[in-house]
């Protein structure tokens, strides 16, 4: 099952090889695997866990603290080593990486959640692999992911991305604890939405802050966007690329909506507008049957107050609804710009933000 962008999240326990250091011979293969799924054209990003686990071994500290300041630390130490390794590799194969490092609030706040978006966007169509991780050093309880299952979704949802591969030191999700019971069995496929899935996930190793049941939690919020999520075993050999020549292995946890029905659907459900903009018939059609953004050229109206990435509804000519988007812009700077040209921005308002003020993946026609 050929995926054309995938976001792989790789958990501690693998990139630690079980808290003995960091494993540079197994990090250099995945590397290895990664640049040749992305020379075949699917789309790479990398969630990386292990930046505490390896720092807390840099460090020479025999458990992970219990401290923030001090796991805080552990992740300064371990981040830098950690992305310096990554582009090492990378650059092996003639690839470059990129570190980006995010918080909960970079993806709750819709300025942010674009920025974001724009960023990755940028490094993914010039085949740049972003490194993804939560900012340990800065986040507190109250406003992390939890762990970097759930990132790694809120991710695939960011880029829509075709599947979350999740490896992990289990060989995929089993009807029951296989370290407990010889007889338990691999579920190969099922639905994200299966109620059996909750029952059989197990608990996390003292590494890592996720489990099988942070996993599972993250093929639902994955599904969310119509990805669809895999979770495999990390040090099963070419487990990439066998992935992508379709061989079966670990567990496909399948979306229920279609990746297009499922973007609406979050999209619409999610989106409080904050005004709107009427726009002529030619960005009607171009919206519509294109698939196209809106430029500015195509807004006759602004009504309404919104910030750069609020909700903002599109209506037509005639005053009916037709879709609502994210805006790249305020209704200030709309004010400004309605019916103005892309290349007129730097004159008018001093600078760029987006060339488009409503890019059409964050725009759903209704």
């Amino acid at each position: 099952m050929a995926q054309q962008r995938w976001v792989i999240k790789i958990g501690s326990a693998l990139l630690t090889n079980d808290g003995q250091g960091v494993d540079l011979p197994r990090i250099q293969d995945w590397v290895a695997q990664m640049a040749k799924l992305q020379q075949s054209g699917i789309e790479i990003i990398l969630v990386s866990s292990g930046a505490v686990a390896a720092g807390i071994k840099a460090l020479g500290w025999s458990k992970r603290p219990t401290e923030m300041p001090l796991l805080q630390a552990a992740a300064a130490v371990g981040q830098a080593s950690l992305v310096q390794q990554y582009q090492q590799f990378f650059n092996q194969h003639q690839l470059h990486s990129a570190q980006i490092l995010l918080t909960h609030d970079d993806l709750s706040n819709r300025t942010r959640y674009l920025n974001a978006r724009a960023t990755l966007r940028a490094l993914i169509e010039h085949s740049i692999v972003p490194i993804i991780n939560e900012n340990d050093t800065v986040v507190t309880d109250e406003i992390r992911f939890g762990d970097n299952d759930t990132l790694g979704a809120l991710v695939a949802n960011l880029v829509e991305a075709d599947a979350l591969i999740i490896l992990t030191d289990q060989d995929g999700v089993f009807d029951a604890d296989p370290r407990g019971n010889p007889n338990a069995k691999l579920i190969h496929r099922t639905k994200a939405t299966d109620p059996m899935l909750l029952q059989v996930a197990g608990d996390g190793g003292e590494l890592g802050r996720g489990g099988m049941i942070t996993k599972i939690r993250a093929a639902l919020l994955a599904a969310r966007s119509g990805a669809a999520t895999c979770i495999v075993g990390g040090r099963i050999e070419q487990v990439l690329t066998r992935l992508a020549a379709q061989e079966h292995l670990g567990t496909w946890l399948e979306p229920d909506t279609a990746p297009v029905a499922a973007r609406k659907q979050w999209l619409a459900g999610h989106l409080r507008t904050k005004g709107q903009l009427c726009i002529d018939a030619g960005a009607v059609s171009a919206i519509k049957d294109q698939g196209k953004s809106l430029l500015a050229v195509g807004v006759k109206q602004v009504q309404g107050t919104f910030e750069r990435g609020e909700a903002v509804s599109l209506m037509d000519p005639e005053g009916k609804l037709i879709a609502i988007g994210l805006s790249n812009y305020s209704s200030l700077e709309c004010h400004k710009i309605a019916g103005i040209s892309t290349e007129k921005f730097q004159q008018i308002l001093g600078y760029v933000l987006d060339s488009e003020l409503m890019h059409r993946d964050n725009l759903v026609i209704l």
